[in-house]
């Protein structure tokens, strides 16, 4: 049994306890009691206030989550012009105000009538930072709104000029509603009714809307009795949404979650859930729908270079989607971090809004670790970050590469359960490569690629795969593994090749040897020598560098893989 009512609308005990086993019977379907005297305490008034004419229901006309996007765009863009001349209004006409903090959530302006029969909520969203002159700024400000008629009929426009709404009241709901009932499913209402003030007494409660929610709202009414809704298009349902987060119903918001989960995905509807207001509530209790709609992001545009025009017009929401994804398929991370920057230069012009979506947005989704040392010295001297942004990423990046193998796959592992995942190698295109590169007494560099052995498996029976790029005497080579027919003994066997990247005529002499870690001492042990005079795009190496089958190089006790890779090392030394 709980020790307090509070604990009854604590968010997380409500999504466990509620939504685990979704709106079922179990939570008692109380439909026949909606607007019913006989099952009823309380009255409540629904005041609805006039749209101007551009600016109707959210869903009326509405057939796909496009016409509704657009419609509730331009109806925002008038409501936010309609609140900045209201702000000026409020300002001019302070009024006494009523701290009812616990009464209103953050986005609503609760209204009392001081001395009334009934109490006024109005579900306006006032911008309180545009009324920079009102007085009782440590309060919140809830000016005293004149008595409302009563009745069904239409409200006279000719309203005294104090009461500072923009529209009139065009039409008036009464419904019979059941107190316990609501206080049941919403914390607002809870609050409403238990706030220990002469308010929370009365019989009379009038909510005051626009008439785009009058449908929401409904709906929204008589789901908190039944535990259902008869509308059910993605519209409506996104209606239904934003109305059940104003009044804390978290049932009715995974309701409509689940619902349009369930739902064929687009582009359009899966970037619109991922921007779906961030309240805490909204955030929790909508999470299943914006985890499917990245994964649906990041599924539909893994392979970036096949919807490049599409990509690049993506909103930041849908760019963090597809940049969380572990599966894109990218050459490097050095590619994504190419990507990065031209997305961000396209879709922010002025350099500082540029850093700072970079900074704390972006960045936290490129994977430094894996990109080359030559790319992160170019990362240090870019102006689209911040130096000391830069400085840290690079930093970062560079110590994981210098750490043991061993090592990086314990912070890989700490790191896969969280957002960022800079730790988590992506499926590349290219595998990353670790260099130590020497200058004297001769140019040389030691390379190590790591293959798993389900990499490797994938090799059979003609497969192959190919290192990142590194550098050596001004020129890109490359290691590549094959899996190929032994030219003599007519088997399968594993092969290393190494290649250097096309680059002019250039002819450059190379000593090269091939080495890998064997049990049972673990240590790199040499495997083929030889030197060659490379030209761009030629490459060179061992067919069978372990002279074995790749049944046996593949086998349970093979020497080669140590838990589960395959550690391999190319060292090259330019010839004089």
């Amino acid at each position: 049994m709980k020790g307090s009512n509070s604990d009854l609308f604590d968010p997380r005990t409500e999504m466990e306890s509620v939504y685990s086993r979704g709106a079922s019977s179990s939570d008692g379907d109380f439909g026949f009691a909606f607007n019913d005297v006989n099952f009823s305490d309380r009255l409540l008034r629904i005041e609805i206030m006039g749209d101007s004419p551009d600016n109707g229901s959210d869903g009326e006309g509405c057939t796909s989550i496009a016409d509704w996007a657009r419609h509730r765009k331009r109806r925002e863009d008038i409501s936010r012009r309609t609140m900045a001349t209201r702000s000026v209004h409020q300002c001019m006409f302070p009024f006494h105000a009523l701290s009812l903090t616990d009464l209103r959530k953050s986005e609503w302006a609760v209204e009392v009538s001081v001395g009334a029969e009934e109490q006024i909520l109005s579900c306006n969203q006032p911008d309180m930072d545009d009324c920079v002159g009102c007085e009782n700024q440590d309060e919140e400000a809830v000016a005293m709104m004149e008595q409302s008629p009563s009745g069904d009929e239409a409200v006279d426009g000719n309203e005294p000029a104090w009461n500072m709404d923009c529209s009139t009241v065009v039409r008036v709901k009464t419904l019979h509603i059941s107190s316990p009932i609501l206080a049941a499913k919403s914390p607002f209402f809870y609050k409403l009714f238990s706030n220990g003030m002469r308010e929370s007494e009365q019989r009379h409660v009038t909510l005051r809307i626009n008439a785009s929610e009058e449908a929401a709202l409904m709906d929204l009414l008589n789901f908190m009795y039944s535990n259902s809704l008869s509308n059910t298009t993605a519209p409506a349902l996104l209606d239904v949404l934003m109305a059940a987060d104003k009044f804390e119903v978290a049932s009715c918001m995974r309701y409509c979650s689940r619902l349009l989960r369930n739902m064929a995905m687009t582009p359009e509807s899966a970037l619109l859930y991922l921007e779906l207001p961030s309240s805490v509530l909204m955030a929790e209790a909508v999470q299943p729908l914006t985890d499917a709609a990245k994964q649906y992001l990041a599924s539909r545009y893994r392979d970036m270079t096949k919807f490049q025009e599409e990509v690049m017009s993506l909103p930041l929401a849908g760019i963090e989607a597809i940049l969380s994804s572990d599966d894109l398929q990218v050459a490097s991370e050095d590619a994504v971090y190419d990507f990065v920057l031209k997305w961000a230069r396209a879709q922010y012009p002025r350099p500082e809004e540029r850093r700072e979506v970079l900074g704390q947005r972006l960045a936290r989704y490129i994977r430094f670790p894996y990109m080359t040392c030559r790319k992160l010295k170019k990362v240090l001297t870019c102006s689209d970050f911040d130096h000391d942004v830069a400085s840290k990423l690079v930093l970062e990046a560079l110590f994981f590469k210098a750490e043991a193998p061993h090592r990086q796959r314990t912070l890989a592992a700490e790191e896969s359960a969280s957002l960022n995942r800079r730790f988590v190698e992506r499926a590349y295109k290219y595998r990353p490569v670790k260099v130590v590169e020497f200058e004297l007494p001769r140019q040389q560099c030691v390379v190590y690629l790591d293959l798993k052995r389900e990499e490797c498996t994938n090799l059979f029976p003609s497969g192959r795969v190919y290192s990142q790029a590194f550098h050596l005497g001004g020129q890109g080579f490359f290691l590549s593994a094959h899996c190929n027919m032994d030219q003599q003994s007519s088997f399968h066997c594993f092969g290393l090749f190494l290649g250097m990247q096309e680059k002019g005529s250039v002819n450059l002499a190379v000593d090269y040897e091939f080495a890998a870690r064997t049990k049972p001492t673990e240590e790199f042990v040499s495997k083929y020598k030889g030197n060659y005079t490379f030209t761009g795009g030629k490459a060179v190496g061992y067919r069978n560098l372990f002279a074995i089958p790749w049944t046996s190089f593949m086998a349970e006790d093979s020497l080669y893989f140590i838990n589960g890779v395959l550690h391999l090392r190319a060292e090259l030394t330019i010839r004089h």
